[in-house]
């Protein structure tokens, strides 16, 4: 019987351990103890089969109800490993599946009770302990749900012995009382420590799960803000350049963490980086609205800036669909090239169709709104270099003579004609008819350089009827409106994409959908229900997470420790192990708790009280202090201002830590090992085990159950040394078991059994909080990735856009629906040219095509660029660059509208600040001039006053500002002379006020303005400034 009894717990613990982790729902990320969980099984099978041998030993009649029950229970438990390990069928069934291994498990207990010859006050109090501490640690309950199991089984064992040892009693013993108290004393503790185990995994869990939650919605974020990025830069650069300048700007955001580093690359990298390739063969189209400068004066800022984006994204269509390549707008200039980047042989011919286009919409432009605008268009077919200069404001360019050329062409043509180079034509291959051009007459450019030119005649006729035409026009006729409103309310209908539409979308930006105006109707709705979209796709991905995590994946990891659970990383290693530990004190609190039990349960059953009292007071003295220890942060003495250190360095110091775990550890196997030896050098010793029995005075039992409640304690230091845990559990329980066999007790077997669990239990537990701290880690590294990722997205916006528009653009409040203008009544502009930089570039095989002369014009712009950095200049804003010409201004980042004394004293500064700006690009140039043996020298043009900014351009967007303002600062430079800055009468008075001192030059034919009195700032005092400087 004894040996049928060892070999029946056996088979109980093993299989118990065998379906512990299958049945987690509250560790599904612990999966590394797949391999534990098939070793178990395998090894209650093979107890399964020595089942037979073992019953030859005893009367057959005295097993049939255990081998029934003990088969039953193996059947029960292969039957539910089968399912276990579908993972779908465990989740949706777990906790039916909980209640059939918990009730099997009951089962067995009262079938070990009843099936003895004799019931006992202590019969499987293990047993039913092991059951409690299932219940709460193994299968899938919530803790209201676990309590009331665990109290089922408690209370029923107590029950049950109480009834059969008081109305049926086999051997009355006047110590019932008590062993039926320490058995409850038993089950609460087990069921207390069991619920403390309970909420920390569950708190532990959710965190983890909120982690994961949280890592996840980074991770969508840094998709989104990738797919922006992305975006960004496609729609303003092409993607082979875009492509190299992202993984340059990436390191250099990357080494902005290493001061040392950065400092070394600086050192290392004399010359700015040069995105720039030849390309051949290609054909570059300059168009320009003709009567457009006239009717931009009688607009409004909303009115300019819808007519600018509708025309120019009805010509982003257009050159969609011609295979072209919009590079940039000047203004009311629009030029592009095809055969970029891909060489196509078609390249005169599309652009030739784009430009006949082009002049086609502007004429139903005309016709629909009566107002006199008209397109001039030149083509010219040749070699470029095309790609990225400077450091600010990145616009994708070409450069070469036959660029220039091209824009002499279009000046040299006429009013809604295509006029055409010698070149273009013989790549036409007689595709359409021409006629001469006589472009010399009309600029001398051409006339010097002897162009031969042709118009095209479009072969298209167009047959409008009179009702067509009318319904075109009948809208406007009989109104007396603007002109701009006509222009706007009908180039309203084309339609065009709002620049930066396209930023979140999950596809990107198709210039396919600008259709009929269907784009507007897609973003608008994509923005309605991009939240949604965001919470499924969130949900889809959690989920995917999730099953990846329930699968082997995760358990092969790379981060993932081996069987000794340490990350390969040592790094990894150091940081989990130095975790703060907050809840440590509580695990003393729970740990002084079992100790108490222990001491209890020891004096309910215990003769020899004295020794107890002995062992008890001095260890409760130890307890107590490191009690004392753990919670002086909460003990407020005025005299005592260390404590709270002393309990932070609990929470923060292993080290600390560390020896109170042991202390607490190894006063609780004191107390139970001690007494147990007490215990052990009783008469009753050397009995036989049916004789100890039947000895309603032993005290053997219960030294045993104390010795599994101190296992119970090991395992109670949650995110203690995993090692310092297996070594409390293995090293004094070995003793233990080694000192019960001699006395031939079947309960002997219920420490190793109760051992091995908690050393499973405490390596499950080791596991889960190394991949909680892993899925932590990773969620740490992300956001530092997300962060990079935002800080790239944020530069890429702000070369594109002001720091105060670009944040318009971005983020989940992003206004796209609304195209970005605004008015301000003073801004300062400046146009910064190299006239001789013209002269010094020339296309040879020396200078690589022109490539070194560009590259030397790189450094130009980039230095210029590097000024903007400075604190002084921060209310400079670089606009673009035009060949050689560096185009800036100063105000735009105050506040737009009325403006008072305040605001207008700032506006004079910037005047100020503008003016030094263009003075430290003199002296900019001057030392790239000593440094490469060059003497170019800067013609500045400076104008303030009113101007009109936005956003305009569908699929390449583009910051600029428009108004009489910029076009006088442009005059202003394009009649300066070498080396001086000139300005027009009112912003000399301002910056005579400044303490500028000014030469009049007197006056000047200016082309649209006729003769304006100029003035030259004299350099050389600008360092006596006046207040709104200081």
């Amino acid at each position: 019987m004894a040996f049928s009894e060892q070999r029946s717990i056996n088979t109980d613990f093993v299989l118990c351990l065998a379906l512990k982790l299958s049945f987690n729902p509250l560790f599904p990320l612990v999966l590394s103890l797949r391999h534990p969980l098939s070793l178990s099984l395998s090894l209650s099978l093979s107890l399964s089969l020595s089942l037979p041998r073992t019953l030859t030993y005893s009367h057959t009649y005295e097993h049939c109800a255990f081998v029934s029950v003990v088969s039953g229970s193996l059947c029960v438990f292969l039957a539910v490993f089968l399912l276990v390990c579908t993972e779908m069928l465990s989740q949706r069934w777990r906790r039916l599946l909980g209640l059939i291994v918990w009730a099997t498990h009951l089962t067995m207990g009262y079938t070990f009770i009843f099936s003895g010859p004799i019931i006992l006050p202590w019969d499987q109090v293990p047993f039913f302990l092991f059951i409690i501490f299932t219940v709460y640690t193994m299968l899938p309950f919530q803790l209201w749900y676990a309590v009331v199991l665990s109290c089922i089984s408690s209370l029923s064992h107590v029950v049950v012995l109480t009834v059969c040892l008081t109305i049926y009693p086999d051997n009355p013993s006047p110590y019932l009382t008590n062993q039926l108290l320490s058995n409850a004393l038993v089950f609460l503790c087990g069921s207390g420590v069991g619920a403390f185990h309970k909420v920390l995994m569950e708190k532990t869990l959710r965190q983890t799960f909120q982690d994961t939650l949280r890592c996840l919605s980074m991770r969508m974020k840094l998709e989104i803000e990738k797919r922006q990025q992305e975006n960004l830069l496609q729609s303003v650069l092409p993607v082979y350049i875009s492509m190299k300048m992202k993984l340059a700007i990436m390191e250099r955001l990357q080494d902005c963490k290493d001061k040392e580093e950065q400092q070394r690359l600086v050192k290392d990298n004399n010359f700015h980086s040069l995105y720039v390739k030849r390309h051949e063969n290609v054909s570059i189209l300059y168009a320009d609205i003709v009567g457009f400068t006239r009717l931009a004066s009688d607009c409004s800022p909303k009115e300019l800036v819808i007519m600018l984006n509708e025309l120019f994204g009805k010509f982003d269509q257009i050159a969609k669909e011609n295979e072209c390549m919009r590079i940039k707008i000047l203004g009311d200039c629009y030029y592009c090239v095809s055969g970029l980047p891909v060489s196509l042989p078609k390249h005169a011919k599309n652009c030739v169709k784009m430009g006949l286009d082009m002049c086609e919409a502007i004429k139903q432009v005309r016709e629909a709104t009566g107002v006199d605008i008209n397109m001039r268009v030149g083509v010219h077919s040749g070699n470029v270099l095309c790609g990225v200069i400077g450091l600010r404001k990145w616009q994708f360019d070409v450069w070469s003579h036959d660029v220039t050329l091209a824009n002499h062409m279009e000046s040299g043509g006429l009013p809604g004609r295509v006029h055409i180079t010698e070149a273009t034509l013989k790549h036409l291959n007689k595709a359409y008819e021409v006629e001469d051009g006589n472009g010399h007459l009309r600029d001398s450019y051409l006339k010097e350089l002897n162009v031969q030119t042709h118009l095209v005649i479009d072969p298209r006729v167009r047959e409008y009827t009179f009702a067509l035409h009318c319904a075109l026009s009948a809208p406007f006729n009989g109104l007396k409106m603007r002109a701009s409103v006509r222009m706007t309310r009908y180039l309203e209908s084309w339609g065009a994409v709002k620049p930066f539409a396209h930023l979140q979308s999950r596809e990107g930006f198709t210039a396919d959908a600008i259709v009929n105006g269907k784009s507007r109707s897609k973003v608008r709705r994509w923005n309605k229900s991009q939240k949604s979209k965001f919470d499924e796709e969130l949900h889809n991905e959690m989920t995917t997470t999730i099953d990846e995590l329930s699968s082997k994946q995760w358990s092969k990891s790379e981060e993932n420790g081996s069987l000794a659970l340490w990350f390969p990383k040592k790094d990894l290693e150091k940081q989990y192990r130095a975790l703060d530990l907050p809840m440590f004190k509580h695990y003393v609190g729970c740990a002084t708790g079992i100790f108490l039990c222990i001491f209890f349960v020891q004096m309910f059953v215990t003769k020899d009280r004295q020794t107890l009292g002995a062992s008890f007071g001095g260890l409760v003295c130890v307890l107590l202090l490191t009690l004392a220890i753990c919670f002086a942060g909460h003990f407020q003495l005025s005299r005592c201002q260390w404590l709270p250190a002393v309990s932070e360095a609990v929470v923060k110091r292993p080290c600390v830590r560390l020896p109170l775990a042991t202390v607490t550890t190894a006063a609780i196997v004191i107390l139970s090992v001690f007494n147990l030896s007490a215990t052990m050098k009783l008469p009753f010793f050397t009995l036989d085990i049916l004789n100890i029995r039947l000895n309603s005075n032993s005290l053997l039992q219960y030294s045993v159950y104390c010795c599994i409640l101190s296992l119970i304690a090991c395992g109670i230091f949650l995110r203690v040394s995993f090692e310092l845990k297996v070594l409390f559990l293995v090293l004094p329980h070995l003793y233990v078991f080694k000192w019960l066999q001699q006395t031939q007790l079947n309960d002997c077997y219920a420490c190793p059994f109760s051992e091995l669990t908690h050393r499973v239990s405490a390596r499950q537990n080791e596991s889960c909080f190394r991949q909680d701290f892993l899925l932590k880690y990773k969620n740490r590294t992300e956001q530092d990735e997300i962060e990079t990722r935002e800080n790239l997205n944020r530069l890429l916006l702000e070369n594109v856009l002001p720091a105060h528009v670009a944040a318009l653009f971005v983020g989940e409040s992003k206004k796209n629906e609304d195209l970005y203008y605004k008015s301000y009544d003073c801004v300062c502009v400046m146009f910064a040219s190299v006239p001789d930089f013209k002269e010094f570039y020339t296309e040879c095989d020396i200078n690589k095509e022109g490539l070194e002369c560009l590259r030397l014009l790189n450094e130009i712009i980039a230095d210029f660029d590097e000024l903007l950095s400075k604190p002084k200049f921060s209310g400079v804003e670089k606009i673009k660059t035009i060949g050689s010409t560096y185009m800036a201004a100063a105000g735009l980042s105050g506040t737009p509208g009325q403006e008072n004394n305040q605001d207008r004293e700032r506006q004079q500064a910037q005047i100020g600040i503008m003016v030094e700006f263009a003075i430290a690009l003199i002296g900019k140039l001057d030392g790239i001039n000593r440094h490469s043996f060059n003497s170019f020298r800067l013609r500045v043009g400076i104008n303030h006053g009113p101007v009109i900014a936005g956003v305009i351009g569908a699929r390449k967007p583009q910051y600029d500002i428009w108004g009489n303002t910029v076009n006088v600062a442009s005059r202003m430079e394009s009649t300066g002379e070498l080396g001086k800055i000139q300005v027009t009468v009112e912003t000399s008075d301002v910056l005579q006020k400044l303490g500028y001192s000014c030469e009049c030059r007197g006056l000047i034919s200016v082309k649209g303005k006729g003769e304006l009195k100029t003035f030259f700032l004299c350099t050389d005092t600008s360092k006596q400034q006046g207040m709104g400087l200081s």
